[in-house]
């Protein structure tokens, strides 16, 4: 059976009434059983999840990840997740933004960058006594003005509950991924926002002047920028992030070449074979069985 890429928003968990509360910005969700997480999900969504009991086992991006109790899992939008399987009773403390919410939070903050280029490497953080019983603190308090009564000015408090947590997580994972002193130079900020943009779309464009006419800039200050900072032209960090969406849909999708290649939004078949060839040295059909055969070895050596 075709394995389908399912898309996850807010609406996709009210629809299932997995929430204990859920509108258009903000979800709490602690029983994830209830949530149909068969196949690999595109996230729509932001979600910062508390294993308070038990342990899961989640695939992001291709990479599994163990998460157990005290660990938090924080999850970005426009990631592929897939629910590799759970060891006894899991519960969680989750909350769940959407795009729209975490993108106002983050203009809100100061020096993000770091923090997120962090925890996209790094997704799953096992937190202290202290910082639990703080972020419980907030959960339940969140929780609590979600589900009771929405007076006049619901919107303004709940919002300022969201900021102050979102600054003390902020602050939390400082303890994991040490800062650098924010940079004023007007070369980083437009290598970050092109990361950004690069690491956030998705089917990803493959023309250095498509990311350039977003950012205001020629194609050629872009890549110069590109090299001073990473040592790489832009086109070979599009190539980069391109390789890796083909890499994850031909080991964790059972679509067909051709429609990986119509996903990925390729002109057609003959061109998508010879990118792949040019940039893997193998055909899709061969780099396939091979990033099967790499994935099989994996599951053995866990064993």
């Amino acid at each position: 059976m075709e394995q389908t890429m399912k898309r996850g928003t807010l609406e996709d968990i009210a629809l299932a009434k997995a929430a204990v509360y859920c509108d258009d910005r903000l979800a709490l969700i602690e029983d994830y059983q209830s949530l149909e997480t068969t196949g690999v999900v595109k996230t729509d969504i932001f979600i910062m999840a508390l294993c308070v009991e038990g342990q899961s086992s989640v695939s992001i991006d291709g990479v599994s990840h163990m998460v157990c109790a005290n660990d938090l899992l924080v999850c970005r939008p426009n990631i592929l997740i897939e629910k590799d399987g759970v060891e006894g009773k899991s519960q969680f403390r989750s909350i769940v933004l959407s795009k729209e919410c975490i993108h106002h939070l983050v203009m809100m903050g100061n020096n993000n960058w770091d923090i997120f280029r962090f925890l996209h490497k790094s997704p799953v953080l096992h937190l202290d006594a202290d910082e639990v019983s703080l972020f419980c603190h907030y959960y339940d308090l969140i929780r609590a003005k979600a589900v009771g009564p929405h007076y006049g000015h619901f919107r303004e408090v709940t919002d300022a509950l969201l900021f102050a947590f979102f600054c003390e997580f902020l602050d939390m994972v400082k303890r994991f991924a040490p800062l650098n002193p924010p940079s004023y130079s007007s070369g980083e900020n437009l290598f970050k926002n092109f990361i950004d943009n690069l690491q956030s779309s998705y089917p990803k464009e493959r023309a250095v002047k498509v990311y350039a006419d977003h950012l205001h800039v020629t194609p050629k200050y872009l890549s110069a920028v590109c090299k001073e900072f990473c040592g790489k032209p832009a086109s070979d960090l599009i190539n980069q992030y391109v390789v890796r969406d083909i890499e994850y849909m031909l080991k964790r999708s059972d679509k067909s070449i051709k429609e990986v290649s119509c996903e990925l939004k390729f002109p057609n078949l003959s061109f998508f074979g010879k990118y792949v060839k040019k940039h893997t040295g193998m055909s899709p059909k061969q780099y396939r069985k091979q990033l099967r055969m790499k994935k099989t070895e994996d599951i053995v050596i866990d064993k």
